[in-house]
């Protein structure tokens, strides 16, 4: 397939999942709305990253920052209807995923 014949829709989207951390960040937030320290251990990403993806995902409207006035602040992520609608893709990633990606002894993929 040559470049010129792909969807600009298309491309827009693959570049914007195909950033690193961004499909786990998203998985991550399926479950419900999550403080940021809550993202950053449950899948062992750097503050700085996580910070620079929240955001980015963010101004494409699939995260919603919610800033509660309490004493200390509280900030919680969670995703947007754009956001949530990204649930059956993520499904799929992860069945084909189950299917066809090798675990090696260590548990990690080969």
């Amino acid at each position: 397939m040559n470049k010129s014949s792909l969807c600009p829709r298309f491309e827009k989207a693959m570049s914007l999942l195909s950033q690193r951390w961004t499909g786990l960040i998203i998985h991550q937030l399926l479950e419900g709305p999550q403080r940021f320290c809550n993202v950053e251990t449950s899948i062992s990403i750097s503050g700085r990253v996580l910070s620079e993806r929240l955001k980015d995902l963010e101004q494409q409207g699939i995260v919603i920052r919610n800033v509660y006035p309490e004493t200390p602040v509280r900030i919680e992520y969670s995703l947007s209807d754009k956001g949530y609608a990204l649930a059956p893709v993520l499904q799929e990633i992860e069945n084909w995923a189950e299917h066809w990606v090798e675990i090696d002894d260590t548990g990690k993929a080969k």
